[in-house]
């Protein structure tokens, strides 16, 4: 099945390209080698075979979350120039009218 030049004009609106003569008369040959590619690939497929994303299993190779001792909220404020309700002042950098 060879796609046309019709086709190729037709996909080519469809997309809003605009292709000159030349062009059409360039990609047709390419659009139908494409489209006889992705037709052999179809062919090869078979029912028997489960859908993979990868080609070959993953793992995860992250360590394991685990709790540990941290910063107590004081020790973590202490450093600060500036505290207000337990937390870090900042400056203000939006207006509070937006």
């Amino acid at each position: 099945m060879a796609i046309t030049r019709d086709e190729v004009a037709n996909l080519a609106r469809l997309a809003r390209m605009a292709l000159s003569g030349d062009e059409l008369d360039h990609l047709a040959p390419q659009l139908d080698v494409i489209l006889g590619s992705v037709a052999r690939v179809a062919e090869v497929a078979a029912a028997d075979i489960p859908p993979t994303s990868h080609a070959v299993p993953l793992t995860n190779v992250f360590r394991s979350d685990l709790i540990r001792p941290c910063l107590s909220q004081a020790d973590a404020l202490a450093g600060a120039p500036a505290t207000e309700d337990g937390r870090f002042r900042v400056p203000r950098i939006l207006d509070p009218e937006d």
